[in-house]
């Protein structure tokens, strides 16, 4: 495909992920918050069904909402479904993974450093975790399990690992923090799609019929739901882990990654928590506290320059050489990589200026992080590693 339509494929469908994403997540925090703020209605409300109450202000009008313990007496003439968010959100997910992982899998998806695959098997290989990761899911949320959440949490981690562990020695770094926030995205909207929207059609048909609603119906709506409030902010982070190689490029990355998941959930839990007027201030600190200890964890070991290495003498013509033979085809004004056609993040290295200019990050991702060169896609050195960490000492 043609790199510049690649990029405006790209720009297209990640802003519309983007879009759907918001309304999705926006809604769903929102209906979370309602249900955990009802207040026990007037009696005259309740003799009615209806099972708790709120008042709100917003944009200068007051609003009044109820929700009725099953359902109302009869169907309203307007009712609003929230669906599309979540399928668009998928869809748009899932052609932006294609795009990137899978027409782009030998840039991406692809590290020959960690298994030498062709564009076919690492499809298969990627659609399969998918398929695997949600399919587990669905078995066990539709056993005796769900009545056991704690139970049926554990379990579930233990299965994210086992995926994450798998991802990360078959795929990328990259792509297999990406696989997992597939799995996870699927999952979610597989919630909406085979639990909360059908229970919802069985309420609004016992309404329609006359019929009494079946309690399992809300019931189930309500676990699915709340799965995915609890995924909601690892998705967020995986989405934007791509831009974090300290995280998905540590030795234990599918470690860290679970790491990760677990803090965010241990987030949204506090806020969920709130909701209710319960103040646990312990479960935020404790996900601080988890977070620099995990930063501390992963920190990059700082090259060590040994004493005799400190005496070479790295000239800045060797360190223009070096740049221009490793970095150039991707950061130069007219990059010639057969993928980045414009540099990366508006990196542009043309003289020794330029690449002073931007030492911080070459130390960051060249030679503590060494994600760069890009899946080192121009083969460079340690020993061309180790001249560039000599030089950025004598900088300092």
């Amino acid at each position: 495909m043609d790199p510049y339509i690649n990029e405006w494929l790209n720009l297209v469908i990640r802003f519309a992920h983007l879009i759907t994403g918001i309304a999705w997540i926006g809604a769903s925090f929102y209906f979370v918050w309602l249900d955990n703020h009802l207040e026990k209605p007037p009696q005259v409300k309740a003799d009615n069904g209806v099972g708790g109450d709120l008042w709100a202000i917003h944009g200068g009008g007051f609003y009044e909402v109820a929700k009725y313990k099953l359902a109302p007496p009869k169907m309203p003439t307007t009712l609003h479904w929230f669906k599309w968010e979540a399928y668009t959100t998928w869809i748009t997910g899932f052609l932006l993974l294609s795009l990137m992982f899978y027409v782009g899998a030998e840039s991406y998806l692809i590290d020959k450093r960690v298994a030498d695959l062709t564009q076919f098997q690492a499809i298969a290989l990627g659609i399969g975790s998918i398929v695997v990761g949600v399919g587990s899911y669905e078995v066990l949320v539709r056993t005796k399990l769900k009545n056991h959440g704690i139970i049926l949490g554990l379990i579930l981690i233990v299965v994210a690992t086992a995926l994450s562990y798998g991802l990360t020695q078959v795929f990328s770094a990259r792509g297999a923090y990406m696989h997992m926030g597939a799995i996870i995205g699927t999952i979610m909207a597989g919630n909406v799609f085979f639990g909360i929207m059908p229970s919802q059609r069985a309420l609004v048909k016992a309404v329609e019929q006359g019929t009494s609603p079946d309690p399992s119906y809300g019931l189930n709506a309500k676990l699915r739901s709340t799965h995915n409030t609890y995924t909601t902010l690892p998705v967020i982070f995986i989405m934007i882990s791509n831009h974090y190689p300290m995280t998905y490029n540590h030795s234990a990355n599918w470690l860290v990654l679970i790491g990760i998941i677990l803090i965010t959930a241990a987030v949204r839990q506090y806020f969920v928590l709130r909701h209710f007027g319960k103040q646990k201030p312990f479960v935020l600190v404790g996900s601080v506290v988890a977070t620099i200890a995990l930063a501390f964890v992963i920190a990059p070991r700082s090259v060590e320059i040994s004493a005799e290495q400190k005496q070479q003498v790295v000239s800045n013509e060797q360190v223009t050489q070096i740049i221009e033979q490793r970095c150039g085809s991707c950061h130069s004004e007219q990059p010639t990589d057969d993928i980045f056609k414009i540099a990366p993040a508006g990196i542009v290295f043309t003289n020794i200026a330029s690449i002073e200019q931007w030492a911080p990050r070459i130390k960051a991702r060249v030679i503590d992080a060494k994600d760069m060169p890009f899946m080192n896609k121009t083969e460079m050195s340690d020993e061309e590693r180790t001249s560039l960490a000599i030089w950025l000492e004598r900088m300092n």
